[in-house]
């Protein structure tokens, strides 16, 4: 060392933390990038992507081969400035050297570079791949030493180094990628992406047509009446019963009973036998099996059946793609459901057969649908019995006032005007106006 001039060793100790900086910012780059960019630039045949992919398969050796060469030029580093700060200040050089140094590399070949590669993971990772690919052939051997030590010290610790959760994302994950991609993704496809994620947890009991509101036919009527409901009904099918909506006969399409007029077949017997097969499912069925179901079945509707097998409502392949693209309307302009009503004070009249997750995405109200599904349901269970008009209560921090009920339920509620903060325990304090 005593022949090398100390404009040399500063050449060389600038080299050093020159590398320094590389292999901390390649460490850096090659862990903050983008794993789902680069399988797509993988596939966009992109060649520096290609070339990170196959290092980050083996991500320990990555990381052995760049702490390897970390390590090796900071020690070199060291020694380098040591023998500078000896010639220029003697002994104490020692101290100054290691002061100096330290916060050289500080600022220069750790926080600057690792900053910037945080910042711009593939403008550093896919040049720095040039470089890692054919090191991590040379020192393979030291690597793979190195790497057998780590991996055996994990697994006393019983980690098994080579399970790893991988790239997959959770349904919550995914659901948050969704929502900051941000202009990158249409706020109506996210939505719409967020609703197919949330299938599984809506069940046809969330989004059935209540029994007491399902349009059917009593078969057992007289014929001109059973005319006159075909005639002026506005669906294309049309449930079909004895006596009691749980004797079911079939569905009618619409369809079928024009073919019979035509036909001059028109009868109650010829509807009989033109009636389709019932599709039924129970009520807990989530919305992404009950599509599948559909699907496979070839149906476009359903009757929903509690444990007892009695009829509760009535699900179509309308509501459950409603549920992921929003409300099919024949308008543009926003309108909101018959349900609801705004008022000139703010408030709002909110029929109490409501259902509570439609009211939730309608108005961006929150609250709870874990229990009741209607807003009538909500009331009663706080309330534990039907509460008499202008009763006032708060639920979900939300004050409400029953407008108008009857014997077995709420009829029509008001909600007053408020701004949605924290949710409130269900038992607020209620009192008479």
């Amino acid at each position: 060392m005593d022949e090398i001039t100390t404009g040399s060793l500063f050449i060389l100790l600038t080299v050093l933390i020159v590398l320094s900086a590389y292999f901390s910012s390649s460490e850096t780059g090659m862990m903050s990038i983008n794993r789902y960019r680069l399988k797509h630039l993988v596939k966009e045949d992109h060649s520096g992507a290609r070339r990170v992919h196959k290092l980050l398969l083996r991500p320990d050796r990555l990381i052995g081969l760049i702490l390897i060469g970390n390590n090796l030029v900071n020690i070199a580093a060291s020694a380098v400035a040591t023998i500078i700060g000896m010639r220029l200040f003697g002994d104490i050089g020692i101290a100054i050297a290691t002061f100096a140094l330290t916060l050289v590399i500080l600022v220069f070949a750790e926080v600057t570079p690792k900053t910037l590669a945080a910042l711009y993971p593939e403008k550093i990772s896919f040049p720095s791949s040039f470089i890692l690919l054919p090191l991590l052939k040379i020192f393979y051997p030291l690597v793979y030493i190195i790497n057998g030590f780590t991996n055996g010290i994990l697994i006393l610790f019983r980690i098994n180094p080579a399970s790893s959760g991988g790239d997959s994302l959770s349904r919550e994950e995914l659901r948050t990628v969704v929502h900051e991609a941000g202009a990158m993704i249409p706020k109506q496809h996210q939505e719409m992406l967020v609703g197919i994620l949330d299938l599984e947890k809506v069940t046809a009991e969330d989004i059935m047509i209540p029994r007491n509101e399902i349009v059917a036919i009593d078969v057992n009527d007289d014929w001109k009446s059973i005319q006159k409901q075909l005639f002026h009904s506005q669906h294309t099918r049309v449930l079909l019963y004895r006596d009691n909506i749980d004797d079911a006969v079939g569905f009618l399409h619409m369809r079928d009973a024009l073919k019979l007029l035509t036909k001059d077949e028109f009868s109650k017997a010829s509807l009989l036998r033109a009636v389709r097969e019932i599709y039924f499912t129970p009520e807990s069925t989530p919305l992404h099996t009950l599509l599948y179901k559909f699907q496979a079945a070839k149906e476009r509707i359903g009757l929903v059946v509690d444990e007892y097998g009695d009829i509760q409502g009535l699900v179509t392949l309308e509501d459950i793609l409603e549920e992921i693209v929003g409300d099919f309307t024949t308008t543009i302009l926003p309108t909101h459901s018959k349900e609801v009503n705004l008022e000139s004070d703010g408030s709002v009249l909110v029929d109490g057969s409501a259902n509570i997750r439609d009211l939730n995405k309608e108005m961006g109200w929150q609250f709870p649908t874990e229990g009741p599904k209607t807003l009538n349901g909500l009331i009663i269970e706080h309330f534990e019995e039907i509460p008499q008009v202008n009763l006032c209560c708060r639920i979900a921090g939300y004050p409400l006032e029953i407008i108008e009920n009857n014997e077995n339920m709420v009829k029509s509620v008001r909600v007053m005007p408020t701004f949605y903060q924290t949710p409130t325990d269900n038992k607020a304090e209620n009192q008479n106006n």
